[in-house]
């Protein structure tokens, strides 16, 4: 009998490990939301500073007016050569030397309008000097002829490389510091200029840049094409961009604005799903804003494997290839996100520009809180806080709660530092507190005013405080300096009780954060609604001490009792009330907030009446992120009532509350719901939905689960998706069964998965290969794809041999360690490296052993409780006849 305590007791604990399981219906977030994509990406390739700050913008010794590229890429040899000429004006003093960053450039010759001595290239910066010194204002130029093979802002994607031959093309990516990496100039985002592009590709390729294209030639004999674009307007460095290649396109106009949307053969066919929006998104931000959109088109081009989400150089975004998407995904998967944060960027980091990364928040913020304000127009108000919401819980507040750093920080290390939930969705909250408390019209005013007063220049935030505290009439400087220069969010408690005799509702509202240097204590204003019969009772106050009460008049005692109604205020909140005014919260709010906020309330309760509560929100709500997040609370709890409200519900139309539900149905472990989960992901059509109805087969091991994830293997769906959710559900079940699957999927089917897709195969095949001998074939099929184009898959191989286990490894692995060309992969194998003589605790065969014989014996229990049922009604019945 101890024994199977022992047993139970053992399984238990890793049932309760097995039972969490990654939030799928993030796919339309990862859109959405930009930084947490992107900004990751983008912080890998920020230029090292050599310190922690501070850091300001360098000052210029020249004004550059005019920068122009003659460049021929190399798609064989992945090579980058040509000339750049820079058109400049010394400032304040005489010039005598120009410096350039200039980063592993091979310069092969320097000539400029002032006679040029020599030149010094240090393999950081090349420094030209002059014969005489050049006159402060007089118009001067440099042209530098150089070639690389580059490390970083000027990539391929070739067959070479893995890649499919008829989507051979070439991209630059300029933010933060990459332009240095393929041609010389002044990189840093407080200088604008005018540029031009004349690119020299194989005739059959297109070539699409910044600004207007002046015209195309090719040369016969040759064969290769010319194309030749002028970008008339000034902008920073960062934003000149490059594309050449192999692409379809489609076209639209918003306007007189040409767009354009260029996407790789392979894929073309479902670019339509991604472009849908753009018209319309362009359409109401001219409405919002109201600065006319401010270049001549708008063009955007999908990259293979791009290194972020997107990029908004002007006139041209860069996007993922993981943007395109197939209808089967129905509203699960969208570019609406993407599309509205990049497209915001042309008017707020390309028409003005952050000054220094200090003040990135000018760029990222502005594009995140533009993003929400089109979804509220494309589907309502709740739209807008919704995605304001999943901001602050998911973002904001966890990784606000212990950083000391504000929004504007100039003690970075390097500029990839910036990119983060500062700058994006607590910036975009920032405008939304400013947008609350001044109103929709003055924040549109004092934003149009921003926008034309600094047009194509260079800005930091105070100049955006002064057009709100110009337009208004009134200071932010408390605001700025609570929000924007010190750290955090404020900690609310608020405490409330009705007196009957005065029918006064009594109100505690404290600051509890901790005060010091970083963090202040906040000012802003605190609203509640009452509901009283048929009465609503609103009421604001100014919060500015550290514990502050009052008292509002009711008719009548409240029976909702809500604080913020709109919500307005980025906080923790800590309100302490009865259930009854949650449950009546739930019923009467009129915001999805509110109605969310009362669901993860009564989720913490776990009553009966609450789960009802929940579950009717979730059957009937009309808005789907209530009904979302009401399937989220309801898998949270791990009560069996709660799995029946989900089991119980109807079928949803929305694609994106049907995720939410099977999501919540997995993470319950319950042997008699295998049945259901496998139907479910039978039936479904849905490939991310089916993708998690997989993830949840992953806790059983039943012959059933082998055998439809052997199946899922090979069912056909966009990007392998289904095949790539079976691979995750393999490794997650730790059972070395799976290994000649996997091994298959490496030897016959590796072109069918993307990079990443590809690289979890690999890592699955490692971490399920059992046995010296068995592990030694998988070192063999691993191996090759350490020679893979794509880093992803080289990352992924490398990771796989280091959880092998295999002493053979060590010698390839340390090699990579070694090698310093490739900063990433000398990472990753010396991780690898460490993982491979890391003491790891016993592997979890006799884990997994362990739950395939506590699944029997659950499932002798249950057939042994229904023999007993069986007989008690047997029994009954004789009972009644005697």
């Amino acid at each position: 009998m101890k024994s199977i305590i022992a047993l139970v007791c053992l399984a238990g604990s890793l049932l309760a490990t097995l039972t969490l399981s990654a939030v799928a219906y993030a796919e339309e977030a990862l859109c959405t939301c930009r930084y947490c994509e992107a900004a990751a990406a983008r912080a890998s390739f920020g230029v090292e500073l050599g310190n922690d700050g501070p850091h300001y913008a360098p000052v210029r010794m020249v004004d550059v007016q005019h920068i122009k590229l003659d460049i021929t890429p190399d798609f064989k040899k992945r090579t980058v050569g040509g000339t750049t000429t820079i058109r400049f004006v010394p400032l304040r003093k005489p010039l005598e030397a120009l410096t350039l960053d200039a980063v592993q450039l091979n310069i092969t010759g320097v000539e400029g309008s002032t006679p040029v001595t020599e030149f010094e290239n240090s393999g950081e910066e090349l420094t030209i000097a002059f014969k005489e010194p050049i006159p402060v204002g007089q118009e001067s130029w440099v042209t530098i002829e150089h070639n690389c093979e580059p490390t970083g802002g000027f990539y391929f994607r070739t067959a070479e490389m893995g890649y499919p031959e008829e989507d051979t093309h070439c991209w630059t990516q300029g933010e933060s510091h990459y332009a240095r990496r393929w041609f010389p100039c002044f990189d840093y985002p407080n200088e604008k200029s005018t540029t031009e592009v004349i690119c020299h590709v194989p005739s059959d390729m297109t070539v699409i840049s910044n600004g207007r294209k002046l015209g195309e030639s090719v040369d016969l004999e040759k064969q290769l094409k010319t194309v030749h674009w002028l970008q008339d307007k000034p902008h920073v460095n960062y934003l000149i961009c490059v594309v050449a290649g192999y692409f379809d396109k489609l076209e639209d106009t918003a306007g007189n604005i040409p767009l354009g949307f260029y996407s790789q053969p392979s894929l073309s066919k479902h670019a339509a799903n991604s472009f849908q929006d753009t018209a319309s998104i362009m359409k109401f931000y001219q409405k919002e804003i109201g600065v006319a959109y401010p270049w001549n088109k708008y063009d955007q081009v999908t990259i293979w494997d791009f290194i972020a989400g997107g990029m908004e150089n002007t006139t041209i975004t860069t996007l993922t290839n993981n943007t395109i998407f197939s209808k089967e995904t129905e509203n699960i998967k969208s570019s609406r996100g993407l599309d509205a944060h990049e497209l915001a960027h042309q008017w707020f980091g390309d028409y003005v520009t952050c000054e220094d990364w200090s003040h990135l928040w000018l760029n990222e913020g502005f594009a995140t809180y533009y993003t929400h304000l089109y979804e509220g127009e494309k589907f309502g108000r709740d739209a807008t806080l919704y995605g304001l919401y999943r901001d602050a819980t998911n973002r904001v507040l966890p990784g606000g709660n212990n950083d000391k750093r504000p929004i504007v920080w100039k003690r970075y290390t390097n500029a990839g530092d910036q990119f983060d939930y500062r700058a994006y969705p607590k910036g975009s909250w920032v405008l939304h507190m400013l947008r609350s408390q001044l109103g929709e019209e003055m924040y549109r005013q004092a934003i149009q005013n921003y926008l034309k007063e600094h047009a194509l220049t260079t800005v930091t935030t105070p100049e955006l405080q002064a057009a709100f505290e110009e337009t208004s009439g009134r200071t932010f400087d408390r605001f700025f300096d609570q929000w924007v220069y010190h750290a955090r969010h404020p900690d609310v408690k608020i405490r409330y009780r009705y007196d009957p005799k005065l029918s006064l509702a009594h109100f505690t509202v404290e600051q509890t954060q901790k005060v010091d240097n970083d963090v202040m204590l906040f000012a802003f204003p605190a609203t509640f609604a009452l509901k009283c019969g048929d009465e609503m009772v609103y009421h604001t106050e100014e919060i500015t001490d550290k514990k502050h009460e009052f008292y509002v008049p009711v008719p009548s005692k409240p029976e909702m009792v809500q604080f913020d109604p709109e919500y307005t205020l980025l906080a923790n909140i800590d309100f302490d009330k009865p259930e009854e005014l949650w449950l009546n919260q739930l019923e009467n709010a009129e915001r999805c907030v509110g109605r969310i906020l009362a669901i993860e309330a009564l989720a913490k309760k776990k009553t009966n009446k609450g789960i009802d509560a929940i579950q009717n929100a979730l059957a009937s709500d009309p808005f789907f992120g209530v009904r979302v997040e009401a399937a989220k609370a309801l898998g949270k709890m791990n009560r069996d009532e709660a799995l029946a409200a989900l089991v119980k519900t109807p079928e949803q139309d929305d694609a994106r509350v049907r995720l939410a539900v099977a999501d919540a149905v997995v993470g319950f472990y319950r042997p008699e719901s295998l049945d259901t989960i496998l139907e479910s992901a039978q039936q479904e059509k849905n490939p991310a939905i089916v993708e998690q109805w997989i993830d949840g087969l992953a806790k059983y091991s039943d012959d059933s689960v082998t055998s439809y994830l052997r199946a899922s293997l090979q069912r056909e769906s966009f990007r392998n998706q289904v095949a790539e959710a079976a691979v995750v559900a393999m490794e997650k079940s730790g059972s070395s069964q799976y290994v000649p699957d996997l091994a298959e999927q490496v030897t016959n089917h590796s072109d069918k998965y993307t990079s990443r897709g590809l690289g979890k195969v690999l890592i699955a095949l490692a971490k399920l290969s059992d046995g010296k001998e068995e592990k030694l074939q998988s070192l063999k099929l691993i191996a090759p794809h350490l020679n893979n184009g794509r880093t992803d898959v080289q990352k992924a191989a490398i990771t796989a041999l280091g959880q092998l286990q295999l002493e053979e490894a060590r010698p390839i692995l340390q090699a990579y360690a070694d090698a310093t060309n490739d900063e990433e992969l000398s990472k990753a194998a010396s991780n690898a490296l460490a993982e491979l003589t890391k003491d790891k605790s016993p592997q979890p065969r006799e884990l997994i052993e362990l739950r395939k014989q506590m699944q029997e014996l659950e499932k002798s229990n249950k057939s042994l409780k229904e023999k007993l049922d069986d007989l008690e009604k047997k029994l009954e019945t004789t009972e009644k006849k005697d």
